[in-house]
């Protein structure tokens, strides 16, 4: 086919499809001008449902720190000797006076040895002065013997008495020494940090272990000026630990004390939350101290940032069901029936959301006997035409 030809087709068949809809104008213009009250075509079949009053938990939402609750320094107090054992690692789990780490005790047992001696040397030499002194006494009214030679005897048993007490002093020293080559727990606890080394030769006052004591947690919740009057210490909260196969799990705590000051750059003041202290298996099982496998995969950790709640009390109020609400420019809204007038029209009301309960939501902005959309806002406009249907179908 020829170009001129193809144009001249292609220019028939526009004319023709321009004809078909000026004829299909033309036959509609006269219907609709003949039924100008005709009900307008529903938008969307919906489900509607009238918000229920129910009683809610009346919370308070904070942020903060999840930390150790004390966290004990064990150091050395010994100078100079080296580690021989180090009995515990990071994450056992002690119980007090359990041996954490032993020094080599070799040279101080030789001090103590010593010290022992030199006791018993200052003894024998007490009681040679003590014999001196009686004889000085028996004779000193005799004349028999100088006033200066009896002074002088008394004299030597009073430094062999002082003598001695040095020398017991020093082996007391010495034995106090040789149990320190020991290093024990001060209190039940979880091991946090090890810095010791088999081998190391440590200084007195030398770091060794970090302890967490007695395992204990606590939540620093950071809260507002404005709401520090709604808690009190003993008030139950709850905080959100995430992970294990259940997902998302709440971690129960009181609260134990609320800190007197306020920030004064932030405005915000820690409340101090006890927590369910760390999981953990018997110190004297061979495993001790290695968490359990059963226990909580969400279990707080100190050092995790985690959200939470005060509990508050209780509040009644007029919930709807959570798949009700839409959002349009950023705030919350649904869509209540008009059932007064004659075609079902919506209209959008906004709401204020509040606590959930399930798959329901507490709102503010509406009143019990509003018949309010429960699925399909997100499909419909202010001021639609529905048809409202039953629930089951």
């Amino acid at each position: 086919m020829r170009p001129e030809r193809r144009h001249i087709a292609v220019a028939a068949l526009a004319l023709a499809l321009l004809g078909a809809v000026l004829a299909w104008i033309a036959v509609r213009a006269p219907q609709a001008a003949a039924a100008p009250d005709a009900p307008p075509r529903p938008a969307l079949a919906v489900t509607t449902a009238a918000p229920r009053a129910e009683t809610l938990p009346l919370t308070l939402a904070a942020h903060g720190d999840v930390a150790a609750w004390q966290e004990a320094i064990i150091g050395s107090d010994v100078a100079d000797l080296r580690l021989r054992e180090v009995l515990v690692d990071v994450g056992d789990r002690v119980r007090a006076g359990q041996v954490l780490a032993v020094f080599d005790d070799e040279m101080v047992r030789a001090d103590v040895a010593r010290a022992r001696a030199a006791l018993g040397e200052a003894q024998a030499l007490l009681i040679e002065a003590r014999d001196n002194a009686a004889r000085a006494r028996n004779l000193a009214g005799s004349g028999a013997m100088a006033q200066q030679q009896v002074a002088r005897h008394l004299a030597a048993e009073q430094s062999a008495e002082a003598r001695v007490e040095v020398a017991g002093a020093e082996l007391a020293a010495q034995e106090l020494r040789l149990r320190r080559t020991r290093v024990l727990a001060p209190d039940d606890g979880v091991i946090s940090a090890r810095v010791a080394s088999v081998g190391a030769v440590v200084g007195m006052g030398g770091e060794l272990f970090r302890l967490l004591r007695q395992g204990r947690l606590e939540w620093r919740a950071q809260v507002g000026a404005a709401e520090l009057a709604r808690l009190r210490p003993g008030l139950m909260a709850r905080v959100a630990a995430r992970g294990g196969e259940r997902g998302e799990e709440w971690v129960e705590g009181r609260v134990r004390q609320i800190a007197p000051t306020v920030d004064a750059h932030t405005r915000y003041a820690l409340v101090y939350v006890d927590l369910p202290p760390l999981p953990g298996v018997d110190a004297g099982k061979p495993d001790a101290g290695k968490p359990d496998a059963g226990e909580q995969a969400a279990a707080l950790r100190p050092g995790m940032f985690a959200r939470g709640e005060f509990l508050l009390g209780e509040q009644g109020a007029l919930t709807v069901p959570q798949q009700a609400v839409v959002v349009r420019d950023g705030f919350s809204h649904v869509f209540v029936v008009d059932e007064q007038a004659e075609s079902k029209r919506v209209r959008l009301v906004r709401v204020q959301p509040g606590p959930h309960k399930g798959e329901r939501v507490a709102v503010q902005g509406l009143t019990a006997q509003a018949q309010v959309v429960e699925r399909g806002g997100a499909f419909l406009d202010d001021g639609d035409v529905v048809q409202v249907v039953p629930a089951g179908r």
